[in-house]
């Protein structure tokens, strides 16, 4: 049986990239990523919300590409497998760790100094999509995104002669 580790995060970027080079001259970078969820209390009834802290490695063009382009608070979008290990500190204690590590990664957000207007006060550019070398290319969106307006536009104005029968209620 296949199995699959996969992790997806969408969040915040908590602290400016570090950047290493490899003995090899490949590059690697660290950064920590914030998620963010929203619960009801049960007790109160108010609204808690706990943030959750990942950290996050790149490896080679697309760890350049996080040290140029990625600054703390940028939004990026992260897909990549989960890793564990266990190491010492300097007291001695042993200690466990989780990492991810990154195959594909998204900056989400404004694209700032592209030419257009800026909302992100925070820095990093937008919409620029970078996986690494071995990952297989994925096929482009179709253009169906764009014809969904006129398409929408014209179901409204149909009226109720296009309704489906097969509605069970």
């Amino acid at each position: 049986m296949a199995s699959v580790n996969k992790v997806i995060l969408v969040g915040n970027c908590g602290r400016d990239p570090e950047i290493r080079y490899l003995p090899s001259g490949g590059a690697v970078a660290n950064i920590s990523i914030a998620t963010t969820s929203r619960r009801k209390d049960r007790n109160s009834g108010e609204f808690i919300e706990e943030t959750q802290w990942h950290r996050v490695t790149f490896f080679e063009r697309l760890a350049e590409i996080v040290g140029e382009y990625v600054k703390k608070g940028t939004p990026v979008y992260v897909e990549g497998r989960l890793t564990y290990r266990k190491y010492t500190d300097k007291d001695g204690i042993e200690k466990s760790a989780t990492d991810i590590i990154a195959s594909e990664m998204q900056l989400l957000g404004s694209r700032q100094g592209m030419g257009g207007p800026s909302g992100d006060e925070a820095g990093g550019g937008g919409g620029g999509s970078y996986s690494r070398p071995a990952a297989a290319p994925r096929a482009a969106a179709p253009a169906a995104p764009r014809q969904a307006p006129a398409a929408a536009s014209a179901r409204q104005s149909s009226g109720f002669d296009d309704m489906d029968d097969d509605i069970p209620f």
